[in-house]
């Protein structure tokens, strides 16, 4: 495989200043935190004589920007910081974090000049949600960008052409963790049955990726006088919203309803397989997501440990209405993405494309077609790709 790596580059309108940076997503560890790292390049000659700053920001966007009222913007600053890098405050070879950072001085000559941020532990990740596919404008979001300006003091007002933004985004991902195996169960005691019903329902894993299929053991033992049908197994999405309240939505991301029957006095032991996708999901409005670059494709948004502005949890949930009251199993598990490549063009964005194109074109008639073993199948292979590292890189490119 080729060792060149992507940079990703931009210029401001008046070309007084640029940036260049070798990646856009950062990833949460759960311990540890990718450091944001680049180059900025100025025109001593078109900057005048102005400091050259960094700006490092995490936003919550809640409304759309034709809906700001008596200037007040329907966003919220949620982490800012600034740093001068011309004229430098310290030596250029001791603000040099990275090997990519060496090469792009060397090749970019005197008037390039490295930067570095390192994140807080309590951002939240890159979260959006999906609007109806009548709204116009930006979506409902947390946000990142890296922004580069040049003026006499950095509080000033930013001009548009001497500035240049570049957005990033910040991603979760959590290593594979097979010794928890998540189960809950219930007992419910129905009116006029001496015994009860009793549910278990266990999943194989803690932590599932996107695009896999989630075997769910579903073990009912109706002792009751009750004949139990309508059995409905669910993977549901938990987002919360915090503004000024608390915020929750709901909402089903993979749903079968069975035609299962239960009679009393016999017991159910089935598997149920679900697979969670954006694919089927893509106009549903509320639907939270993974940041997204531009027009880049994403995925349903990942399990995220934080609880500020925006973020997201799933939870796999068995359950039906045998009298006016609903007996349900509720499992919660983590959706994470796969890992993490460090090689740009094998990041983020491959395994969007991987989960998503390949499941779109087939996932949903095989869904419909009850073959989720053969969807099963195509996803492992598409996993092994990955981790075997192929050729792949035009593949990505080309996508990208």
């Amino acid at each position: 495989m080729s060792n060149k790596h992507v940079i990703f580059k931009k210029l401001s309108r008046d070309k007084s200043v640029g940036v260049y940076m070798a990646k856009r997503d950062f990833v949460d560890h759960f311990d540890s935190i990718d450091p944001v790292d680049g180059v900025v390049v100025i025109d001593p000659v078109l900057i005048k004589g102005k400091k050259v700053f960094v700006m490092l920001s995490c936003t919550f966007r809640y409304g759309r920007d034709d809906m700001d009222v008596m200037g007040v913007a329907f966003r919220r600053d949620i982490f800012l910081t600034t740093r001068q890098v011309y004229p430098e405050l310290q030596d250029k070879e001791r603000s040099i974090h990275t090997k990519i950072q060496e090469k792009l001085l060397r090749k970019l000559g005197n008037n390039a000049f490295p930067f570095f941020f390192e994140f807080p532990d309590n951002l939240p990740c890159s979260v959006c949600l999906q609007p109806a596919p009548s709204d116009v404008g930006k979506r409902c979001a947390v946000e990142f960008e890296v922004k580069v300006f040049c003026s006499d003091n950095q509080d000033d007002k930013i001009e548009k052409r001497s500035s240049v933004r570049l957005a990033i985004r910040k991603i979760q991902y959590a290593p594979e963790d097979r010794k928890i195996i998540p189960s809950a169960e219930t007992t419910f005691e129905f009116l006029m049955s001496d015994k009860p019903l009793h549910m278990q329902v266990s999943l194989e894993k803690e932590t599932y990726y996107h695009g896999e299929p989630i075997k769910v053991s579903v073990d009912i033992d109706n002792s009751s006088n009750r004949s139990l049908k309508d059995i409905t197994v669910a993977v549901e999405q938990i987002t919360n919203v915090v503004l000024y309240s608390n915020d929750k939505y709901v909402k089903a991301v993979a749903l079968e309803e069975t035609l299962d029957v239960v009679p009393p006095a016999t017991i159910l032991k089935k598997e149920y397989t679900l697979i969670p996708l954006l694919a089927v999901n893509k106009e549903r409005r509320g639907i939270a997501l993974d940041g997204k670059l531009k027009h880049e494709d994403t995925n349903l948004a990942s399990s995220t440990k934080s609880v500020c502005h925006i973020f997201s949890s799933v939870c796999l949930k068995v359950f039906f209405t045998p009298c006016s009251s609903e007996v349900a199993v509720e499992v919660p598990f983590r959706l994470m993405l796969l890992f993490y490549l460090h090689h740009p063009s094998l990041s983020f964005t491959l395994h969007a494309f991987l989960s998503e194109h390949l499941t779109k074109s087939l996932g949903i008639y095989l869904v419909k077609s009850h073959c989720l073993e053969k969807l099963s199948f195509l996803i492992t292979i598409a996993f092994i790709l990955i981790r075997l590292k192929l050729q792949l890189e035009p593949l990505c490119r080309s996508y990208c």
